[in-house]
C-alpha cells in the first residue's frame, strides 16, 4: 500500500513542479513583452519629438525665407533678407561712374560732354611749404594768378573769415588743377567731380539745354531734358568676390575678380553719342544775322528756324537773347524757354500762302482767277483795310500771285468768302493747328482756334483768319506748314534728333517719323510759283540772292493786347518765310522778330534780310550751285 501512495505523491509533486515552471515562464514572457512595448513607445516618442522639431524648423525657415523674409533683428540691415545678407557678406559690387553720352551736331562737333572738374578748398591754418609756414597774402597772390575771376584781395578776405574748409572755387578745369598742384602748398585741397561742359557755349543752347550742378545733377532744358533716356548709358558694375584674412590681429576684407563675363562687359563699353540734325556752322550764321537785325531795330526778341522740307529735320534753331549753359545760374529763367516752340503768336500775312492752298484744294478758286481789290471792306460792321491803303488806296484787279506780292487783306477775304465757313474751319483743323506736336524738344504749345460755332456764325472770324489773324500758333508750326508747300503737300514731323552714332558716324539707332498728305502736289506747285514772285517782284526782295530761285512771304502782324480793339497799335511782330531753291526745294527758313522799334519796321525790312543772309550761308555750307537758266528753258 505504501508504494502506490508514494508513486501517487511523486506524480503530484512533479505536476506541481511543472505547473510552477510554466507559470514562471509565462510571467517571464509577459515581462519581456511589456519591456519591448515600453521601448517602442519611448522610441516613437523620441522620433516624434525629432520629427516635430524638424517640421517646426522647416516651417520657421519657410516663413523666414518665403512668407516674411524681412529680418527684424536690430543687428540685421533694415529690410534685407537672409539671402541678401549672405550675398553681401560674400561679395561686393563695384559701380563705375557712367558719363552721359556726348551730344554732337550732324558734322560730329561735340556740343555737350562730361568732363572732370575740381573744387578748391582752403585751410589757412595749414598753409605750409616744406614744413615752412606760407603767409596767406602769398597764397592769395599765387592763386589770383591762376583763378581768373578772383583777385588777391578777395581771396585774402575769404581767408580771414575762417581757418578751415573755405570753398574758393568750383568747376575748375584740369589745367587749373595742375597749376595749383605745382604751388606745393599744404592746406589747398582739390576735390574731383564730374560736370557737363558745353564747348560752344550759347551757340546751340536753345537746342541742347543744360544739366545743373547740384549734388544730384539733373537735366533742365533742351534735348538734355527731353532725351534723358537716350543720353544715359547702361549702368556698368563689377561683382567682386570677398573673403577675409587675419592681418595684425584683425579681420580684413580681401577682394578678387568675379566671373569672366564681367570682364567682357567692361571691354564692350558704350561709346555712342546722341547726334542732332542741326549744323553748328549754320546755327552760328543764323544767330549772327538775327543779332545784327535785332540790334539795328532794338527788338525785344527773335528766332530763326531752318528746316529740311524733305524729312522735317531742323538744320538750325536760334533764339535771341539766349544764355551760356556753362553758367546757367547767371541768367533769368525766362531765357531757358525755347519760345520758338513754346509761345503762340498770330502769323499775319505769312499764313496767306497756306490759305491760298486751302482754297485751291477746296476747288473754290483756280490759279488763273483774279479778284478786285477795293482797298477796304466791311465785315460784320468792322472795316478792314489793306496795310498800305492810306498810301496806295485800292489796287484794282489782282491775280493770285499779285495778291501775295502786295499782301492784300481785302482780296484774301474775298477768296475765303467763297468757302463755306464750316468747311474752312475744318480744313484749318486738318492742318493740325490745335494738335499736340510730338517734337523732340520740351514745351511745344498747340495752336489756338476759336470754337467752331463762333467761327461759323461770325463772318469776321473767317475774314481775319484769311490774312493770318484771330488765331495763333508757334513759329515751329508755321514752318512745318510751309514745308508742306515746298515738298508737294506732305506734313512732315519736325525733329532735331538724328540718332545714336558711333565715332565713325555710323548710326546704330534712329527715330522714325510720320507724315501725311494735306495738299495736292498740283496745289503746292502753283502756290510755290506765286511765292517766288513775292521775292522777285514783291515785298520779299530783301531776301533775294543773285543766281538763285527763292520763294517767300513777308508778314507784319499786330500783337494781341487787352485794349478795346484787342490789338496793340504800337507793338508788332515781323516775320518772313523763305523756301529755297524753288526748282528743287530743300530748305524752309523762317525768321521772326518781336517788337522791332523805329520807322519802316516790317517783315520786308526786318525779317527778310535775315533769311537772305541764312540762304547765303546755306549756299556756302552745302555747295549749292546757282540755277541754270538754260535747263529751265
Amino acid at each position: 500500500m505504501a508504494k502506490p501512495q508514494l508513486r501517487k505523491s511523486l506524480r503530484k509533486t512533479k505536476y506541481n513542479s511543472a505547473s510552477s515552471d510554466r507559470l514562471k515562464l509565462k510571467n517571464s514572457t509577459n515581462k519581456g513583452l511589456l519591456a519591448k512595448q515600453s521601448f517602442v513607445i519611448r522610441l516613437l516618442l523620441v522620433w516624434g519629438i525629432l520629427v516635430m522639431s524638424a517640421l517646426g524648423l522647416a516651417g520657421r525657415l519657410y516663413y523666414l525665407q518665403i512668407v516674411n523674409p524681412t529680418i527684424v533683428y536690430k543687428q540685421a540691415p533694415k529690410g534685407k533678407t537672409l539671402r541678401q545678407i549672405a550675398h553681401d557678406q560674400q561679395s561686393r559690387r563695384l559701380r563705375f561712374y557712367m558719363p552721359r553720352r556726348q551730344i554732337i551736331d550732324r558734322q560730329g562737333n561735340v556740343l555737350a560732354v562730361d568732363r572732370i572738374t575740381y573744387e578748391l578748398y582752403a585751410h589757412p591754418y595749414l598753409f605750409k611749404r616744406n614744413l615752412d609756414t606760407v603767409p596767406p597774402q602769398e597764397v592769395a597772390e599765387q592763386l589770383a594768378a591762376i583763378l581768373e575771376d578772383k583777385t588777391s584781395a578777395e581771396l585774402l578776405q575769404q581767408f580771414s573769415k575762417r581757418d578751415r574748409g573755405i570753398r574758393i572755387a568750383k568747376n575748375l578745369p584740369e589745367s587749373a588743377k595742375e597749376k595749383i598742384a605745382k604751388l606745393r602748398i599744404d592746406g589747398l585741397d582739390l576735390t574731383q567731380n564730374y560736370s557737363r561742359f558745353y564747348p560752344y557755349e550759347e551757340t546751340s543752347a536753345e537746342v541742347v539745354g543744360y544739366v545743373n550742378r547740384d549734388r544730384k545733377p539733373r537735366p533742365q532744358a533742351g534735348v538734355e531734358f527731353s532725351q534723358q533716356k537716350l543720353l544715359e548709358r547702361p549702368e556698368l558694375s563689377w561683382l567682386m568676390k570677398r573673403s577675409f584674412m587675419l592681418f595684425q590681429g584683425k579681420n580684413r576684407s580681401v577682394f578678387y575678380p568675379g566671373e569672366l563675363k564681367n570682364v567682357k562687359k567692361m571691354l564692350k563699353f558704350d561709346d555712342l553719342s546722341l547726334q542732332l540734325t542741326i549744323d553748328l556752322r549754320l546755327q552760328q550764321a543764323a544767330r549772327t544775322a538775327l543779332k545784327e537785325q535785332m540790334e539795328q531795330y532794338k527788338a525785344k526778341r527773335g528766332a530763326v528756324i531752318v528746316m529740311d522740307v524733305r524729312d522735317g529735320s531742323i538744320a538750325a534753331l536760334v533764339n535771341e537773347p539766349t544764355y551760356n549753359p556753362n553758367f546757367y545760374e547767371q541768367y533769368n529763367l525766362e531765357l531757358f524757354k525755347n519760345w520758338a516752340i513754346t509761345d503762340l503768336y498770330e502769323p499775319g500775312s505769312t499764313f496767306k500762302p497756306i490759305n491760298v492752298a486751302i482754297a485751291l484744294d477746296a476747288g473754290v478758286i483756280k490759279p488763273t482767277d483774279v479778284f478786285e481789290d477795293t482797298g477796304k471792306i466791311k465785315v460784320d460792321g468792322w472795316e478792314i483795310r489793306n496795310h498800305d491803303y492810306t498810301t496806295k488806296g485800292a489796287h484794282g484787279t489782282l491775280t493770285l500771285a499779285e495778291i501775295l506780292q502786295r499782301s492784300s487783306n481785302v482780296s484774301m477775304i474775298k477768296i475765303i468768302n467763297r468757302m463755306d465757313r464750316r468747311d474752312y474751319y475744318r480744313r484749318l483743323q486738318q492742318l493740325g493747328l490745335q494738335e499736340k506736336l510730338e517734337f523732340d524738344l520740351p514745351g511745344y504749345a498747340p495752336g489756338h482756334l476759336k470754337n467752331e460755332i463762333e467761327f461759323s456764325v461770325k463772318s469776321i472770324e473767317a475774314a481775319t483768319a484769311s490774312f493770318g489773324q484771330g488765331f495763333s500758333l508757334t513759329p515751329l508750326k508755321l514752318i512745318q506748314l510751309h514745308s508742306a508747300i515746298a515738298n508737294g503737300g506732305k506734313l512732315v514731323t519736325p525733329h532735331v534728333v538724328k540718332g545714336l552714332a558711333d565715332f565713325e558716324g555710323y548710326l546704330h539707332w534712329q527715330p522714325s517719323f510720320e507724315s501725311k498728305q494735306i495738299f495736292s502736289p498740283q496745289t503746292t506747285n502753283s502756290v510755290l510759283e506765286m511765292m517766288e514772285t513775292v521775292v522777285e517782284d514783291g515785298s520779299g526782295k530783301a531776301s533775294k540772292v543773285s543766281g538763285y530761285r527763292i520763294a517767300g512771304k513777308t508778314g507784319t502782324a499786330q500783337k494781341v493786347s487787352g485794349g478795346s480793339s484787342g490789338y496793340d497799335e504800337t507793338a508788332k511782330i515781323t516775320s518772313f518765310v523763305g523756301i529755297f531753291p524753288v526748282e528743287s526745294p530743300r530748305y524752309a527758313i523762317l525768321a521772326v522778330v518781336d517788337e522791332p522799334h523805329g520807322e519802316h519796321t516790317y517783315g520786308s525790312t526786318v525779317a527778310a534780310p535775315i533769311v537772305g543772309s541764312v540762304i547765303e550761308s546755306l549756299i556756302a555750307i552745302e555747295g549749292i550751285a546757282p540755277f541754270n537758266v538754260e535747263s529751265r528753258e
